[in-house]
């Protein structure tokens, strides 16, 4: 790390460490963006500091959780690791991750970066991390649609991904067999190799490894409305699958070109977590946990005590009444939040849309969100937000006549509250900023 890259460390760590006394803010961002501005390239610099290597965590699904119990495997060893843990997964999150880690001469000293990658932003990541020497692991969970107006449709941000992906070299990639352009994209990087259709009849070469699941109990009877790609990544036809496990995720395979899912390196594992998509995350742990030679039973062990990520299934005692805050910020993860909440016993609901920068101004993805899976005598609703009249119209159309309205969300809360028994749950179903609201109420503190 050169003595100016320092200069910008320490500068931006000093910045950030007066703003949280003065509580201006959380620090998790604008230290990153003032040092990215100074040196754009400073981020290469400061990866430098880490011993072992970089975990990356792509993906529209799952990022936070997965790379939280990667994180929770690896001080298991005795690590030293630095992480996005506020979940501020941009270039200047990252950066400021890692500069409030570092020491007061700016310099970074860990063994490990796990660090959660948005999804538009990873091929900017990969191309700072190209000088880098250590290990590289890099996690793909999945891709749905998700902010619409930001990224535009999957297709987009699979084309950047492949590009990026092929220039990659020594690096481990970690992949879900059961999304089938995850395992596409992972193929594309595992050069030199075979093509994605022999690749998939046999296996690619060591340096992929594939999770997913092998269980048609959980297929789903019928296929959701927030399904994405369904079509062959090798030659455009539409896959042929044996089940669904939830959206496009599933056993597939393409009948023109014979390309299927490729075999699986781990398939099951204690789940910590309930909830299908939890399978998911904990899987790809896992096998990340695995390629670096951690053994099973440190695995087991630290994955048993498991704490979630803030508004990943957490959980408060508010007047000794229980609240799960579930993230549901697309129609792929509000279905498996419905999902998962219903398979709980379900009762009381609180449901928040936003159409914050966090978000995503376009709401109109709710229409692809399976509310028809709620029932009028079972369920007491809640709805809330900045969008709670866009939110209280889809779920008239779901013939869900009787919920409250409430677009006040400190009320929407308390009202939830007051209408839930000590011997129940209320379950918050919200999108990022909504979340962060929520917890604020609930806290009294920012977590951004």
């Amino acid at each position: 790390m050169s003595w100016f890259d320092s200069i910008i460390a320490t500068n931006a760590k000093t910045l950030s460490k007066i703003s949280t006394t003065l509580r201006l803010g959380a620090g998790a961002t604008w230290p990153g963006e003032i040092a990215l501005t100074v040196k754009p390239n400073i981020l290469s610099s400061l990866l430098s500091g880490l011993r072992k290597g970089i975990i990356i965590v792509a993906g529209t699904n799952g990022k936070t959780t997965t790379a939280r119990m990667i994180v929770t495997i690896l001080e298991a060893q005795g690590l030293r690791v630095i992480h996005n843990a506020s979940g501020a997964n941009l270039l200047n999150g990252i950066v400021s991750a890692l500069i409030n880690k570092a020491d007061w001469r700016g310099q970074v000293s860990a063994d490990w970066g796990v660090f959660e990658v948005d999804e538009n932003s990873l091929p900017q990541f990969i191309k700072s991390i190209k000088s880098i020497k250590s290990k590289v692991v890099l996690v793909l969970l999945n891709l749905f649609r998700d902010q619409l107006d930001r990224y535009g449709e999957v297709d987009v941000i699979s084309e950047k991904w492949q590009k990026s992906l092929e220039s990659l070299n020594n690096v481990k990639i970690i992949a879900n067999a059961d999304d089938p352009l995850i395992a596409y994209l992972a193929s594309s990087a595992s050069r030199p190799g075979p093509s994605f259709a022999q690749a998939t009849a046999g296996r690619l070469e060591a340096s992929t490894r594939f999770f997913g699941l092998d269980d048609p109990s959980q297929f789903q009877k019928k296929i959701e409305h927030a399904t994405d790609s369904t079509f062959c990544p090798t030659c455009g036809t539409r896959l042929l699958y044996e089940g669904y496990y939830y959206s496009h995720i599933g056993i597939w395979k393409c009948i023109k070109c014979k390309t299927k899912r490729p075999p699986l390196d781990v398939s099951e594992c204690d789940y910590p977590l309930p909830g299908l998509y939890n399978r998911y995350n904990t899987l790809a742990a896992v096998a990340a946990s695995q390629v670096l030679d951690i053994k099973q039973e440190t695995i087991s062990e630290a994955l048993a005590g498991f704490v979630p990520a803030f508004g990943r299934q957490e959980e408060f005692t508010i007047d000794g009444k229980k609240v799960k805050i579930f993230l549901s910020k697309n129609p792929t993860g509000f279905n498996q939040s419905l999902r998962t909440i219903l398979d709980l016993g379900a009762k009381h609901l609180l449901l928040v849309l936003n159409d914050r920068i966090p978000d995503g101004r376009d709401v109109s993805w709710i229409w692809d969100v399976d509310f028809e899976l709620l029932t009028q005598d079972e369920h007491v609703i809640t709805v809330s937000g900045d969008r709670v009249y866009d939110l209280a119209l889809r779920l008239k159309y779901a013939n869900l006549n009787q919920f409250f309205v409430e677009p006040n969300l400190h009320h929407a809360l308390k009202q939830s509250l007051d209408v839930s028994s000590k011997s129940e749950t209320l379950y918050i179903l919200a999108t990022y900023s909504a979340m962060l609201d929520v917890r604020k109420l609930l806290t009294g503190r920012k977590i951004l």
